[in-house]
């Protein structure tokens, strides 16, 4: 059983700094890719950043140049730096995940999500 536990989320104001984790647990055999989505009261989930094991990292408009995907591989750990961050960054944010368990399969994994608050 492979869960994910996503960290890092809260209250911030305009102009500063979080970082989000996302924790995979259980029988992981390798992440082959990694995204972190998010969802504003009233609006659609959207992409934020995604990224593969070959190093390929994609990003929305908004938040390219202030946010950085990247992982752990030994900890099993996605983590998405968010700097410079504004109100409009405010939404719930969900990691997914496309991974191999042990039976060599890929299988896709969503978290719960993690509130960040951009607020003065």
């Amino acid at each position: 059983q492979v869960q994910l536990v996503e960290s890092g989320g809260g209250l911030v104001q305009p102009g500063g700094s979080l970082r989000l984790s996302c924790a995979a647990s259980g029988n992981i055999f390798s992440i082959a890719s990694m995204t972190w989505n998010r969802q504003a009261p009233g609006k659609e989930r959207e992409l934020v950043a995604s990224g593969t094991n070959s190093g390929i990292t994609n990003y929305a408009d908004s938040v390219k140049g202030r946010f950085t995907i990247s992982r752990d591989s030994a900890k099993n750990t996605v983590y998405l730096q968010m700097s410079s961050l504004k109100p409009e960054d405010t939404a719930v944010y969900y990691c997914e995940i496309v991974a191999t368990t042990s039976d060599m399969q890929y299988h896709i994994y969503r978290g719960q999500g993690t509130q960040v608050t951009v607020s003065s």
